[in-house]
């Protein structure tokens, strides 16, 4: 790799960067977060364990020589009095309040009961669970001096003079709450700064680690694609499956590979394209000359030529003009169906009635030369589900290839037999056959099989059966020996009448 070159950019730098920057301050700000709130339960929880039979106590203590009722049967205020007054020495963020059996407060030294308001209550659920569990299990109840909290409590229930009630204790009181609030501050100031020190320490570790594994198999990767890129084209990235960026690596590879694939296929089209040109630019000189040497002398010599050469030299031209004609017909078939400009329309014929005009149309041709052209059908009358004009068209050029290599005397023969849901088409022949070596390519375009003589045909017609042959979706087979004849087979699908 260059030295100047880097395998990130500076932007993807950046957006990596602010991407770990936002990580560490969400972690950051949710570790804190969590953290004083578990804490806060934490403690809120040991101390109400600690102090959960604080109201049992006082009960057992203070109420043994004197009643919380006085002989009228209002709260004796004196007694509560010192009991505030002694628990407040122990601890000042303890709240006592004397409650009836439904929750109402019947009185406390930290509410002012000389004003004409409603008394307060306390909901007696917690209450209730808090007695059932005996204080172990952690639960809030109503806090009478700011209804709009709950906090942990101490509560015990009592049965004196014939009445029955509650000592319920808030132990975390106004005084304690606003010290707490205090106390609280200050130290989440301090955890929110270490755990974000801590958090981006670990996140900027795993930031470099990330970068730098990302960054190693990137820089594997680039020089891999430049040296690609440069010509290497046998550059591949090994063992792709084993790469930390699996899915790139294999991507890659299988991309080179259709690259190289398309580019081979592209050279091999150009080679091919060359010779078709060549082949079929001789094709065409050929006819032309003799069109025009016979022309020629017609007009030099049309007044000493007996009207019996000009009939010749005549057929001789139109002979050629054929020729000519059917060349070109060729091309431009062949050009449609390499261009995929024509879509086979599929329909159910008589692939036997076909079969017998064939033989009909090429029976003359096949007197000529002597020729046997049989059409073997055991069936009474096969039906095909296929192009009618194509399929036509692929049987004529079978044919007709069969007839030109078949030499006199001998027999050409087209077979139809019905083989589970398809119909076997055989086109054999008792021709020269085709040479091992050349059985590979008698379906490339203007491959001709036999250069050393002069039937060699124009180089296109297996190569548009074979187009005909992938538009039906069908494979066609070649079984062929030298000087024992060949076998041309295809299968088209059998249509049942039902």
């Amino acid at each position: 790799m260059r030295k100047n070159e880097k395998t990130l950019t500076p932007k993807l730098i950046k957006k990596l960067w602010l991407a770990f920057v936002l990580i560490i301050v969400l972690m950051g700000a949710s570790y804190i977060v969590i953290t004083a709130y578990l804490a806060n339960k934490y403690n809120e929880e040991t101390t109400q364990r600690i102090n959960a039979n604080v109201a049992t106590h006082v009960i057992n203590e203070k109420f043994q020589n004197e009643s919380p009722f006085l002989e009228d049967g209002s709260v004796n205020k004196a007694l509560f009095g010192d009991l505030m007054h002694d628990m407040m020495a122990v601890n000042r963020s303890i709240e006592v309040y004397l409650l009836d059996n439904s929750g109402t407060i019947l009185y406390s030294v930290v509410l002012d009961h000389s004003k004409n308001t409603p008394s307060k209550s306390v909901d007696t659920a917690p209450i209730d669970y808090f007695i059932k569990t005996k204080g172990q299990k952690y639960v809030l109840g109503d806090d009478p001096r700011n209804t709009e909290e709950q906090n942990i409590f101490s509560v015990a229930p009592f049965t004196i003079q014939g009445r029955e009630g509650f000592i319920y204790i808030i132990l975390a009181g106004k005084d304690f709450q606003a010290v707490s609030d205090n106390l609280f501050g200050q130290y989440f100031m301090k955890l929110g700064f270490g755990a974000t020190l801590l958090t981006m320490f670990f996140a900027a570790l795993i930031a470099l680690l990330s970068i730098w594994f990302l960054t190693k198999n990137l820089l594997l990767i680039t020089k891999t694609v430049r040296s690609f890129r440069e010509g290497d084209l046998d550059a591949r990235i090994e063992n792709p499956d084993e790469s930390d960026i699996a899915i790139f690596a294999n991507s890659f590879n299988e991309m080179a590979d259709t690259i190289v694939d398309n580019m081979d296929k592209m050279k091999s089209v150009d080679l091919l394209r060359r010779e078709l040109i060549a082949n079929v630019s001789h094709d065409l000189r050929t006819p032309l000359a003799i069109l025009k040497g016979f022309v020629e002398t017609l007009q030099m010599k049309n007044e000493t030529l007996s009207e019996q050469d000009k009939k010749e030299y005549l057929q001789i031209t139109h002979d050629n003009i054929d020729k000519l004609s059917k060349l070109i017909n060729q091309l431009f078939e062949y050009s449609k169906l390499e261009a995929e400009q024509v879509t086979p329309i599929k329909e159910p014929f008589s692939i036997t009635e076909l079969s017998h005009d064939l033989i009909a149309k090429f029976r003359v041709l096949a007197d000529k030369k002597n020729i046997s052209l049989q059409l073997n059908n055991p069936e009474d009358n096969c039906l095909v589900f296929a192009d009618v004009s194509l399929v036509e068209r692929a049987l004529q050029n079978l044919i007709e290839n069969a007839l030109k290599y078949t030499e006199d005397n001998g027999t050409v023969t087209l077979s139809l037999l019905k083989k589970g849901k398809n119909i076997e088409i055989n086109i054999s022949d008792t021709g020269t056959g085709i040479p091992v070596s050349e059985l590979p390519y008698i379906f490339d375009r203007y491959k001709q099989v036999d250069k050393s003589t002069k039937k060699q045909g124009y180089g296109l017609g297996l190569a548009i059966v074979k187009k005909i042959m992938d538009l039906h979706d069908t494979t066609i087979t070649v079984l062929s020996k030298p000087k024992e004849g060949s076998s041309f087979i295809f299968n088209l699908p059998a249509y049942q009448v039902s």
